[in-house]
């Protein structure tokens, strides 16, 4: 989508408050944790101590305010008390929040304990992923040109990209147009323009990209049973490049 300054700005206020959400995460420690458990706490956080409200709860009817997908979930795990973060697990935690009318939307994935190096790996490979695909975005470029580099890059570390989700537009809605594909060719797509806000959120395999959708409806798994890990943020198109509105204090990209 394309919004003016004035809304831009609130977009980025909205994006450092979820930065700040990914800080106290990072903050927390999570072995041994159910992952309602961890859900509550950000929940308090958001509402109590931020004064906003958690976008995901009650959209499409979900229930909660993150999601919370452990070692093969691809995306849209259900937070549950009977799902405990067990040493040399990886997990991604998505988590969107609204203030004054305007969401973002990020997600990272974490290291349980002691991870081993193929896991650590494919977390870190994901992580480049996204940047890459971030490094990408500047006002007459491409949509593919995202996605392309960010195909590129997994395949070069060996893992595949999942191509049944995308990112998308965002701001007064959590999705909007334009639909951000995480695999492409360059110089094909849409052109991006000053103002577009989206997100940017690829979810990288160890095995095949086949997914499957449990039986509650929600959560996603690798249809191989291998290891996946996602990444996320919010990023606007300036005059100039980019500009990531849930840019933690700890990235400098």
């Amino acid at each position: 989508m394309t919004e003016d300054p004035q809304e831009l700005a609130l977009m980025a206020q909205s994006g450092r408050l979820l930065a700040s959400v990914f800080e106290r995460l990072d903050r927390t420690p999570l072995l041994g944790q159910s992952t309602l458990a961890i859900n509550d706490q950000v929940e308090r956080f958001i509402v109590d101590e931020l004064q906003a409200r958690p976008a995901s709860k009650g959209q499409y009817g979900f229930g909660f305010v993150l999601n919370a997908s452990i070692n093969d979930v691809v995306c849209h795990g259900i937070p549950s008390m009977s799902d405990v973060l067990r040493d040399g697990d990886i997990v991604n935690f998505d988590i969107t929040l609204e203030k004054n009318g305007f969401i973002a939307d990020s997600s990272k994935t974490y290291l349980v304990g002691t991870v081993n190096p193929a896991a650590r790996n494919l977390v870190q490979t994901t992580y480049e992923a996204l940047w890459m695909g971030i490094k990408a975005v500047r006002p007459g470029a491409k949509l593919g040109d995202i996605g392309f580099a960010i195909e590129r890059h997994a395949k070069r570390n060996g893992y595949s990209v999942v191509h049944d989700y995308c990112g998308h537009g965002i701001g007064r809605e959590m999705h909007e147009d334009p639909q951000i594909l995480h695999f492409g060719k360059p110089g094909t797509g849409l052109t991006m323009r000053e103002g577009m806000v989206f997100t940017i959120e690829p979810m990288l395999n160890r095995g095949r990209r086949a997914v499957t959708t449990q039986e509650d409806g929600w959560t996603v798994v690798t249809k191989d049973g291998s290891l996946s890990a996602q990444f996320e943020h919010t990023v606007a198109v300036t005059a100039s490049g980019v500009s990531v509105l849930t840019r933690r204090a700890d990235e400098r990209g």
